[in-house]
């Protein structure tokens, strides 16, 4: 079973810790399976690409990934970095919400079908 990690692609994030604490960037990509992160914009590393057919190769930067525990979202209403709770609303909806303002950042499950089909909510 994958980990949970309670930051999705999309998300603005504010950075805790590393050599990119304190900055602010959108994230790119998330991996589960390792519990990391790409910001976009942040923990740059010089890579070395080799030469091919159609890519000149050379040194290149590009964001390396980074810890998802070393992230805090940033809730749209209050403009500050916040831990994030889940809640079910009465009509079975799950959603993300701002541990700060106490308010819905988005929907995780919608509840579809027949009683008891819980399906994912499609990006």
């Amino acid at each position: 079973m994958a980990n949970k990690v309670h930051v999705r692609k999309g998300d603005t994030v504010f950075i805790r810790t590393g050599k990119a604490a304190g900055q602010r960037g959108r994230v790119l990509s998330v991996f589960p399976d390792t519990g990391r992160v790409i910001v976009e914009g942040a923990n740059k590393v010089i890579k070395h690409k080799k030469a091919r057919q159609m890519d000149p190769g050379g040194i290149v930067k590009q964001e390396a990934a980074i810890h998802a525990s070393n992230v805090m979202l940033i809730c749209e209403k209050c403009k500050s970095p916040t831990r994030i709770g889940k809640r079910v609303l009465e009509d079975g909806e799950k959603v993300r919400v701002c541990k700060k303002c106490d308010e819905v950042i988005d929907t995780i499950i919608v509840k579809k079908g027949k009683a008891g089909e819980w399906k994912a909510e499609e990006d």
